[in-house]
């Protein structure tokens, strides 16, 4: 069904049947059993976003390709980045972006790297004439069960990729966004309800909102909103690639008051609002989409 109808929440999406899996980092949508729902078969759009120009970071799978898929059916072009070693899913994704009939071009961007990170705003700027809107979705998240298990290295790596690229995008943005345009981060629910074993990822999903709430306060008044979702458990190729247990795996998004994990599909829509004018008077604020855990 579309995003239109009305349906039950606890059985739109059916409880997931999870098998043990594993993926090397950072997972891919093509290995994901079993697939995760991105809107491809549903989402309508009405032209909220016509004529945008959007950069979205981590597009090529989980929540980042819904977002995308959205966004070209309503009207937006788009510039997605992924990894090298996520090339073959960010091609899936562009070709059912291209059906839409808008542009949608990919960029391959390491953001363990400073100067990829800066350049592809540049890039992107340059392939859609500008940029009304950017989305900070890329994301690492590694399980260790002991956080002194927990490497330099990674931490390291966690920040960049999830904190340090997002001010490195934002701070290059900046040259191109006029008032009206709209920065969404992707946080979390980690960032108040952290979870053992993610306390890298966490820290940083708390970073993320108040860099969130921060930018706010000196962007909205250049007419520049700023805000954030905070995702809960959401079914994407970063939890078999490392970014749980197993044991939390097979049973994972099934301890929410809705009883199942959500879908990218579900989250595209509020990052459309956020885009959209019809969340003019939004901004500083984190929007929850946790299957009814309080953040």
């Amino acid at each position: 069904m579309n995003q239109y109808k009305i349906a039950d929440p606890r059985t739109q999406y059916p409880v997931m049947e999870i098998p043990e899996q594993k993926q090397p980092e950072p997972g891919l949508d093509s290995g994901l059993r079993p697939k995760a729902h991105h809107g491809v078969e549903t989402y309508e759009g009405n032209g909220r976003l016509k004529g945008r120009k959007a950069l979205i970071t981590g597009a090529d799978s989980g929540i980042g390709r819904a977002i995308a898929i959205a966004f070209v059916r309503e009207g937006a072009d788009v510039v997605i980045s992924y990894l090298d070693s996520e090339k073959s899913d960010a091609e899936d994704v562009l070709g059912v972006m291209r059906d839409s009939g808008q542009k949608a071009v990919g960029v391959p961007a390491d953001f363990t790297n400073e100067d990829e990170a800066r350049k592809l705003v540049h890039k992107a700027a340059k392939e859609l004439g500008g940029l009304d809107i950017v989305v900070n979705n890329s994301g690492k998240q590694v399980f260790k069960e002991n956080f002194t298990d927990i490497s330099s290295k990674q931490l390291v790596n966690t920040f960049t990729v999830n904190v340090f690229s997002m001010f490195w995008i934002c701070q290059e943005a900046s040259e191109y966004l006029k008032p009206g345009a709209s920065i969404i981060n992707t946080t979390s629910i980690q960032a108040t309800r952290p979870s053992p074993g993610l306390l890298d990822y966490a820290s940083t999903k708390g970073a993320i909102t108040s860099f969130t709430k921060g930018l706010a306060q000196e962007l909205t008044p250049k007419g520049i909103r700023v805000n954030a979702v905070a995702p809960g458990p959401v079914w994407t190729p970063l939890q078999p690639s490392h970014g749980q247990s197993q044991d939390k795996l097979t049973k994972f998004g099934q301890n929410t008051p809705l009883g199942r994990a959500g879908q990218p599909a579900e989250l595209a829509p509020l990052y459309v609002f956020l885009a959209s004018q019809e969340s003019s008077f939004v901004s500083g604020d984190v929007i929850g989409a946790t299957g009814g855990r309080l953040l």
